[in-house]
């Protein structure tokens, strides 16, 4: 057993890495919830702990699963022990893995992790949702973070609360970009900061919501549903625009990085102001937007990020282009072809990348990146997203602007 302390609420309790399990008598999709893969943050752990306590299988159609991720850094509460669990998640780390004979802490926390997520895909049926629960160092509005994928789109907008896109631009190896190239649902939500009350509130309130809307638990059967949406509706600021990240400030070794006081997550900024300082240099922002996840915790490489709205149009038209699949006129192009035979790497030779605007890719779901000497390989969640066993749910049928 794992003790985890939230200073919140001032509560300890023992922890296994199951936080929960519940087999419904009725069929129907299978969703799994991750707390605690940053060790802390443990907001997710405590409100699994409280909302699966109260669910009675009979009310359950499908399958629910709460699981805590790194054990060993919640018991001392830290980010991480040895290495960030949560950019572990790559191709070549997993392929490392699965040859490594000594492990370190996070690595053994990150097999025990994989070896489950395998069985718990290979013994229950679809649709599987994934979500993974996160805290932030500073002030925030609860949001959400998904990978460019239509489906991850459609399945986060019925919360009413911001989201953020691209990050699998600027992250290497997050747990949920795995899950997704696996096809499958899967976001993030960060409910707030990491020592609020409010934090683990956020969180009971987004796990009912998602029960609902994968259509495990009957809405009638949560008496304070529209309670539980109005509080993260309010708690959002009621904004629940989608945003994409523009702008990553990646701390260099060695570097020594201070966010300046009193900067909050989606507050607007404007080119010029003084955000942070490195080796005692201002470091200014450079664009007229909002900034996003400013640290302020002596752990992590990402200073802060800096977003900007995507106005529906341009939603709609990705949307619309992706259904068509517009990609394949690409490889026409000169300098661009398929990587591979599955259609889902562009190849693009470095020498006319410069002609190619950055946006066309978003539009079309390139997003995630790989630079080499010669080339860039750029990488789609859509044409392995598993769209078939999601076809009957009713998010999935009705028109968002996504």
């Amino acid at each position: 057993m794992t003790q985890v302390y939230n200073k919140a609420i001032q509560k300890t309790m023992s922890i296994n890495r199951i936080l929960g399990h519940i087999k419904g008598y009725q069929k129907g999709a299978t969703i799994v919830f991750f707390a605690g893969i940053h060790g802390n943050e443990t907001a997710g752990v405590f409100a699994l702990e409280d909302v699966l306590k109260t669910i009675k299988p009979e009310t359950v159609n499908g399958t629910i699963y709460g699981v805590s991720g790194n054990l060993k850094a919640l018991e001392e509460n830290q980010r991480y022990l040895d290495n960030d669990l949560n950019r572990l998640w790559t191709k070549e780390r997993l392929e490392a893995l699965q040859l490594k004979e000594l492990f370190n802490t996070e690595e053994q926390e990150q097999n025990k992790l994989l070896k489950l997520i395998e069985q718990i895909i290979s013994s229950n049926s679809g649709p599987f949702y994934f979500i993974d629960f996160h805290t932030t160092s500073s002030k925030t509005l609860p949001f959400i973070t998904i990978n460019d994928a239509l489906i991850n789109r459609k399945f986060s907008q019925l919360f009413p609360v911001p989201i953020v896109l691209g990050i699998e631009e600027y992250l290497n190896g997050p747990l949920l970009s795995y899950i997704n190239e696996l096809g499958y649902v899967s976001l993030g939500f960060e409910s707030g900061q990491h020592d609020e009350k409010e934090a683990i509130d956020n969180c009971i309130s987004f796990i009912y919501l998602a029960l609902v809307y994968a259509e495990i638990l009957p809405k009638e059967t949560i008496l304070q549903f529209q309670e539980y949406y109005n509080q993260l509706q309010k708690n959002a600021n009621h904004l629940s625009e989608i945003f994409e990240i523009v702008y990553l400030y990646r701390i260099k070794e060695d570097e020594v990085f201070k966010m300046n006081n009193g900067f909050k997550s989606f507050q607007s900024i404007e080119k010029g102001t003084i955000l942070a300082t490195s080796n005692q240099q201002n470091i200014e922002s450079t664009y007229n937007a909002r900034l996003f996840m400013p640290l302020y915790q002596s752990k992590g490489k990402e200073g802060f990020f800096i977003i900007k709205r995507i106005k529906p149009f341009f939603l709609k038209l990705s949307a619309g282009l992706r259904h068509i699949r517009f990609d394949n006129l690409l490889v026409l192009l000169p300098g661009i072809s398929w990587y591979n035979n599955d259609k889902n790497v562009l190849k693009v030779n470095l020498n006319v990348a410069k002609f190619y605007a950055k946006s066309i890719f978003h539009l079309l779901g390139y997003r995630n990146k790989k630079l080499y000497k010669t080339h860039l390989l750029l990488y789609k969640r859509e044409r392995t997203s598993k769209n078939e066993i999601y076809k009957n749910q009713s998010w999935y049928k009705k028109s968002h602007n996504i």
